[in-house]
């Protein structure tokens, strides 16, 4: 009996980091310039070309290495103990409040948008006038 241990499916890999970034595959194809067919095709791949994986890895945030070595069991033993250790026994708190105003953002995007508005009303009304 063989106890060689089975290399790590670099594919999966990619596939998991991207899901977990909020990615779709076909955002993940524009940002390394192929096709959406290309990246699923990639993600089924047990190994990927190292120029490749530096490619994707920086598109992911991630290093190269990170891909290599990425687990689920690491992933979900992270989270849990940054958030859960902490907030149940009583450890070291974690402030998960926004450290801006909500409203401040609202009113500033409210008013991003009025302007782009009245620059288009400017920019329609030159274009009558020169008709």
């Amino acid at each position: 009996m063989s106890t060689a241990t089975k290399p790590k499916h670099i594919g999966r890999n990619i596939s998991r980091i991207r899901e977990l970034r909020g990615m779709k595959q076909e955002a993940l194809a524009i940002a390394i310039g192929v096709s959406q067919q290309s990246v699923s095709n990639i993600e089924g791949s047990e190994i990927v070309e190292e120029e490749k994986l530096q490619v994707i890895a920086e598109v992911l945030g991630v290093s190269a290495e990170a891909i290599k070595n990425y687990s689920d069991e690491t992933v979900l033993n992270n989270i849990q103990n940054n958030y859960e250790g902490s907030v149940i026994n009583s450890g070291p708190t974690v402030n998960h409040n926004c450290t801006f105003n909500p409203l401040d953002k609202v009113v500033e995007l409210y008013e991003r948008l009025v302007q782009a508005e009245k620059d288009k009303v400017e920019y329609l009304e030159k274009l009558l006038k020169a008709k």
